[in-house]
């Protein structure tokens, strides 16, 4: 009898061993990746601000024509663990393909054309690619750099045409 008992038991776990196995083998699976950089600056870049997406909604071309403007959406880059011991102003440079329309403007690609992404600080000055903006003071700790973004549609008559758009900006930092 204990033999009997002793077999039900044994058998009884492993089918349930084999249960738990069958269900976890289909259970699905993935890969998580770390990814960053080391850099030697007076503060680190907030994860959310290295790589954005900042929505100019849906404009109205009659808003474009002759040149008109959207209305700006903000956007900020956010610094972290900032340290002023040596370091205590930051500038903003703006690189990308300029707009074959709008001089001085963010090219943008896509159905759209006829328009650009024009960029001011939070001071309201207008930021020309390629060139530093003014010196911001930052702080020890945490500080945000604010921009405003906006699309700006050509002057020349009939040359804004409907359609999705996307333009891209990398931004580099420089302490002083």
């Amino acid at each position: 009898m204990k033999f009997v008992m002793k077999s039900a038991l044994v058998s009884m776990f492993m089918l349930a061993g084999s249960a738990s196995m069958v269900q976890a083998a289909g259970a699905g699976q993935g890969t998580v990746t770390f990814e960053g950089a080391i850099i030697e600056t007076a503060c680190s870049i907030a994860p959310e601000s290295v790589d954005q997406t900042v929505g100019l909604g849906q404009v109205a071309k009659s808003q474009l024509e002759a040149g008109g403007a959207s209305q700006p959406e903000p956007f900020k880059i956010r610094l972290v663990g900032c340290d002023t011991t040596t370091l205590k102003n930051v500038t903003t440079t703006f690189t990308g393909g300029s707009s074959r329309d709008v001089p001085g403007a963010l090219g943008i690609v896509g159905t759209a054309s006829g328009a650009g992404i024009m960029m001011r600080d939070a001071s309201g000055t207008q930021i020309v690619l390629g060139t530093p903006t003014a010196p911001q003071i930052i702080q020890d700790g945490t500080n945000d750099l604010q921009f405003g973004a906006y699309l700006q549609g050509s002057a020349t008559p009939d040359a804004v045409k409907p359609g999705e758009f996307t333009a891209i900006t990398n931004f580099s930092l420089a302490y002083q």
